[in-house]
Order: C-alpha cells, then structure tokens, then sequence
C-alpha cells in the first residue's frame, strides 16, 4: 500500500532544470527599442543640428555646401564658440549616458521606453560590453563608405527576426528586456 513517494527503498528522485533550455525573458518590443533609439537620436543631434541650421544660415543658402560630408567639413572648419559649446554640451550627454549604461544598464531613450540591455544569460551587461562590443563595432563600420550603408541598412533590420536582436546585439551578446 505504500507508493514511491514513501518507500524508502525506491532511489531518490530529484527535480532539474534543463541546462540547454533557453532561458525566457520578458524581452522589449520593437516599438519600445524604436522609440529609445529615436529618444537617444534626438538628444544627441539636436545639439549639433542647431549648430548646422544656425552656420548654414551665417554662410548663406547660395555659399551652402550641398552634401553632408562638405557640410560637416564646413561646420568644422568654422567651429567657433557655438561648436564648443555643442561639443560640451555632448560630452556632458556622453558623461550621462555612461553613467547610466553603467548603473542599469540604459541610455537615456533605454529609460524613458522601460528597456535595458542585458546578456543573454540574463546576467547584467557591463559597461565596458556595452561601448567595446555593441556601439564600438558598428561606429567603426559606419565609417567606411559602402559598409556604412549596408550595416546602416541591415542592422536594425535584424529585429524583425524572432530573437529581436540586431547585428550589434549578435556580436555583444546581448538582448534588449523590459526594465
């Protein structure tokens, strides 16, 4: 009349997770990782885009250059006092969002969406994977010509997939969740 559960006779029995079975996690939408990322864009250029509006106006629509890298060259060329104070103004933006990267792992659009980045482990993503694997790649791809555009193009086409992560996210190791 005893059942397994009280024989002392039968092995013992123990319950265990699967370790080759994917962790869940509540991960962030693509129209919450959209809206931080268009948060954090308007942030940082709005600074520099004044700048642009405020010199191209100074130099005269007919003395205007006509494509970006002439127009950044100029705006460089004739930085003067209102480009350092873009500049400070980005260094002080920089300072922030480092902080914030570090403490909770978000940007400044990252918190205002609910989102943060973390491992795919689920551990907490650092700073220093944060910068050297998710942005450092992608901004140095940027820089070449023709790669500039296809990994422009392809990276955050990349969230459509079903993980919703983008190429930057694949070579960090990382996933975007719900803060």
């Amino acid at each position: 009349m005893s059942t397994t559960a009280n024989n002392n006779y039968a092995p013992p029995r123990s319950r265990l997770a699967d370790p080759a079975a994917p962790i869940e996690f509540d991960l962030a939408s693509r129209g919450s990782r959209f809206g931080a990322v268009t948060i954090d864009g308007l942030i940082f250029g709005t600074p520099w885009l004044v700048l642009a509006v405020s010199e191209l106006s100074s130099i005269g629509v007919a003395g205007a250059p006509t494509n970006a890298f002439a127009i950044w060259s100029s705006l460089w060329r004739h930085l003067g006092p209102r480009g350092y104070v873009c500049l400070s103004i980005e260094l002080v933006l920089i300072l922030i969002t480092a902080a914030l990267v570090h403490q909770n792992a978000q940007t400044i659009g990252k918190k205002v969406c609910g989102i943060k980045v973390a491992r795919v482990d689920g551990s907490r993503a650092t700073l220093t994977r944060i910068f050297f694997l998710r942005y450092l790649p992608g901004s140095i791809l940027r820089l070449v010509p023709v790669l500039a555009y296809v990994y422009g193009l392809a990276d955050p086409l990349f969230i459509f997939g079903e993980p919703r992560r983008c190429i930057h996210d694949y070579i960090a190791g990382t996933i975007v969740i719900r803060a």
